[in-house]
């Protein structure tokens, strides 16, 4: 059922509360604690395990895609090294507060694309065509073969594949010695030209045709020491920025004239003429120690730098996730911490992981339809695919599961809390803690209003505990 018949469903499936308030609440032992319990603002997901973060900003909202550890971990177990080869979907995510992430399902890599190998580590960039359109473009690892690309028209897809083959691969000609292309980076510079970087232990970059998916200029070679993988490029100011991943060796014998950097950390480059000119290429220093250095698991290294409402932001992985519910495998999650970056100079200051992350931007306004579907954290529950209407999700919770909103503003008496949802079963919702004050309760038969029992006032973090056989609960919104 798609959101334009549930409206419609609306007029004729009201249920009032106060005749079909439960008699005995939900109860839920919170057993997923890193984000409920501790507060933290890190990972972005607690739902799912997510890797190799990009973004990109559309409309006023934030997008992040990154890699899906966690078709790994359902297919290999907890347990098990994550050796990443099950992957073959992205995950999307967005959000306009930094805090409360909206979950939009997949990319189905693998069902676009049969002819690849794995899919992991996108770079998205988007511009605006001859149609009028945004034209979304993002390219990800093809296992470590080469990398692909895929299209749409919209942030959250349909995606499709323009090629029946990577738009470069091992066996595409003038790579030289960069025998592994990919991992790639992503950007249009400020003249409307795309260019992507790529490689692992050695690194390359390329201008991009005006199609953006072949090239028009020979493959550059960028002379990054100790070049490990995860290319990024980015625009500060007016100039390229080229980020990496520094191997793990030890770096005794460092010649550059900066600080030498810790094992497996993240560093940029600049070139000071031509992008396509080796010698112009010339290293800065690190940025992100590797995540073992700050507190959490080594693993390997990852991250995106955005510029988002005036400030600047590096997206990063680390396991704590995993690490929080006790497993052994090498699942990682995707995070966000903030990052000076000087735009005049191209200046990166050096950063840190950490748990709790960045502040919330911007309050939720509960008097508008939220997604259920957007989190600070849950427990419990898992997401649905709407097949109606790409990049939404049903909340589903077989059991009882609980779905924690930070930082929601209430500017006025409010009186009432609808649910937009599909099957049968019942919500209570707390204020800030799954104990904390009740302030509705109510069966759910497809869309519901109920009234109110204590009317919030000011800044609260919202819980829902919601269970049903077969519910499927996809917005609420509140009057």
């Amino acid at each position: 059922m798609t959101k334009r018949l549930l409206l419609i469903v609306v007029i004729a499936s009201i249920i009032s509360c106060k005749e079909n308030r439960p008699h005995e609440l939900l109860q839920i032992e919170i057993t997923n604690t890193l984000k409920f319990c501790n507060d933290y603002h890190n990972p972005l997901l607690d739902h799912q395990y997510t890797a190799d973060p990009t973004s990109i900003e559309y409309n006023g909202r934030l997008y992040v895609y990154g890699t899906n550890d966690q078709q790994q971990c359902d297919e290999m177990g907890q347990d098990c090294d994550n050796t990443y080869e099950h992957i073959n979907t992205l995950a999307m995510m967005s959000t306009t507060d930094m805090v409360n992430w909206t979950y939009h399902g997949l990319i189905p890599t693998k069902q676009l694309s049969p002819w690849i190998i794995a899919s992991w580590a996108p770079s998205i960039c988007c511009r605006v065509e001859d149609d009028g359109k945004t034209h979304f473009y993002i390219y990800y690892s093809n296992s470590g073969y080469g990398t692909g690309v895929l299209t749409s028209t919209s942030p959250v897809g349909p995606w499709t594949s323009p090629l029946e083959k990577s738009i470069v691969d091992a066996n595409t000609p003038g790579l030289g010695d960069c025998t592994v292309p990919f991992d790639p980076g992503v950007v249009i510079d400020n003249d409307g030209t795309g260019w992507l970087a790529f490689g692992a232990g050695k690194a390359r970059i390329a201008r991009l045709s005006k199609d953006m998916i072949s090239f028009d200029s020979p493959f550059c070679v960028i002379p990054a020491p100790y070049h490990f993988e995860a290319n990024e490029l980015n625009i500060i100011g007016d100039k390229l920025v080229y980020l990496y991943n520094l191997d793990w060796t030890d770096k005794e014998n460092w010649a550059e004239s900066a600080q030498i950097p810790p094992r497996c950390s993240m560093a940029y480059m600049l070139p000071d003429g031509d992008y396509l000119e080796q010698s112009s290429w010339k290293y800065q220093d690190y940025y992100l120690k590797n995540p073992g250095e700050d507190g959490f698991e080594y693993s390997n290294n990852h991250t995106h730098l955005q510029k988002y409402e005036g400030k600047w932001y590096v997206f990063n992985h680390t396991m704590s996730l995993k690490s929080a519910r006790g497993i052994k495998g090498g699942y990682r999650n995707i995070a966000v911490d903030e990052i000076d970056v000087d735009e005049d100079t191209q200046k990166i200051s050096l950063a840190h992981a950490t748990n709790q992350g960045v502040t919330q931007i911007r309050t939720v306004n509960p008097y508008q339809t939220q997604q259920m579907e957007m989190t600070f954290a849950t427990d419990g529950v898992s997401f649905i695919e709407d097949k109606d209407l790409p990049g939404n999700m049903f909340a589903k919770s077989d059991s009882t599961g609980a779905i924690k909103v930070k930082g929601v503003e209430f500017s006025k008496r409010t009186r009432k809390i609808t649910f937009n949802a599909i099957g049968q079963g019942q919500i209570d919702v707390h204020l800030d803690n799954p104990d904390g004050e009740l302030i509705a309760s109510t069966f759910i038969d497809g869309v519901t209003t109920c009234s109110i029992i204590s009317a919030p006032k000011g800044i609260n973090d919202l819980v829902f505990i919601l269970k049903g056989d077969g519910l499927l609960v996809d917005s609420w919104t509140m009057r």
